[in-house]
């Protein structure tokens, strides 16, 4: 038996979690020496009865190691362990990482640095537009954007993130041969392609109401810091958002209006002391403070942006000139309709190229 699939096996049995095999791995070395001990040698570990010696040390009765094996190869997922220097940084520090991630995908280096972004699945059309905006700003600097692939938010935060041609990574609550919901299976294969879809579980785990708030704290350990855009005042999102508290990451909360209440969970952590969020440097601006080495946005021709423009943005972004230029004169100056007009500039504010401005005026930012 690999390490690695010594690491399976006791992620495969029943009731034993990560801090307990944190214990076993104390006591006896590596997870191979774990599944060679004795019961009596088991049970004298603090935390683990005669019962659950047993099952450990007659791990083979409990799991199907083999069937495990093959479904990972048929899936083609990699396994990640916190001996595995892609086992993202962070996360490893929490008091209970997981065992392992099975990962479809790859990750890199450069997820180290993630922002978890949550909310709503109920969204209303304001958190799906803030939510754009600011994944989209968040992965275009850099950062991957880490969201648990639920319905709402969390879809279109990975989204943006794609769009941004960013990195994303979806934590979810099952395993990823049961992927739910499973009306994003499309997106994730999309996600595979720049980024991952994560899983704690065995790979045909299905997901329960247990599983949803437990992947929370990985969504809420693994990023630098947590953005909340929309969640009622009983939301799993208020959950990360504690999580991520206890674990020492900063909350960042969009504000909604006060008698809205989609928005009074969020309305309720600002007042708590989370970060109001207006826009992504709000949030950017804040992590090249606490952590200075966290990747830069891309540096921009002072003539002319060097991300790519469709041919819409170009002739936009030439009208708008170097100076402050209001809506219908930018409709005039480009011969663009207005309803292209507004939804360009929109994708040129996500892009960082443009600034709105009071009185429906854009300035650009390059």
């Amino acid at each position: 038996m690999t390490r690695t699939e010594a690491y399976i096996t006791l992620n495969l049995l029943p009731k034993i979690g990560p801090v307990r095999v944190r214990r076993l791995l104390e006591a006896f070395g590596s997870p191979e020496k774990v599944l060679m001990m004795s019961a009596g040698e088991i049970a004298r570990v603090s935390g683990f009865s005669q019962d659950l010696a047993e099952v450990i040390s007659h791990w083979e009765d409990h799991c199907d190691l083999p069937h495990e094996l093959s479904r990972i190869r048929d899936l083609d997922l990699k396994i990640i362990t916190q001996e595995d220097d892609l086992y993202p940084s962070l996360l490893k520090g929490i008091h209970d990482p997981p065992i392992l991630l099975y990962v479809w995908g790859n990750l890199t280096a450069r997820d180290h640095h993630a922002v978890g972004v949550v909310g709503s699945r109920g969204a209303t059309a304001y958190g799906m537009s803030m939510t754009k905006k600011l994944s989209f700003q968040i992965a275009y600097s850099g950062y991957t954007v880490i969201s648990g692939l639920a319905r709402g938010i969390d879809t279109t935060a990975h989204e943006a993130a794609l769009a941004a041609k960013g990195r994303t990574v979806g934590v979810i609550g099952s395993g990823i041969g049961k992927l739910y919901p499973p009306e994003n299976l499309a997106l994730a294969e999309r996600m595979a392609q720049n980024g991952a879809v994560i899983s704690e579980y065995p790979v045909d785990r299905i997901a329960d109401k247990q599983t949803f708030p437990y992947r929370n704290r990985i969504v809420a350990g693994w990023s630098s810091g947590l953005l909340v855009v929309e969640a009622p005042t009983r939301s799993g999102s208020l959950i990360t958002a504690q999580q991520a508290v206890e674990q020492g990451r900063t909350v960042y909360a969009v504000p909604g209006n006060i008698d809205r209440p989609s928005s009074a969970g969020c309305n309720r952590l600002i007042q708590q002391g989370a970060k109001l969020v207006m826009d992504g440097g709000d949030i950017l601006d804040d992590l090249m403070t606490l952590f200075p080495t966290a990747p830069q946005a891309p540096k921009v021709e002072e003539s002319r942006p060097s991300v790519s423009l469709t041919l819409e943005e170009e002739i936009l972004f030439k009208a708008l000139g170097t100076d402050e230029t209001h809506i219908n004169d930018l409709t005039e100056r480009s011969g663009l309709t207005p309803a292209t007009v507004s939804s360009t500039l929109m994708r040129l504010e996500m892009k960082r190229l443009i600034r709105p401005l009071p009185g429906k005026r854009y300035t650009r930012l390059v």
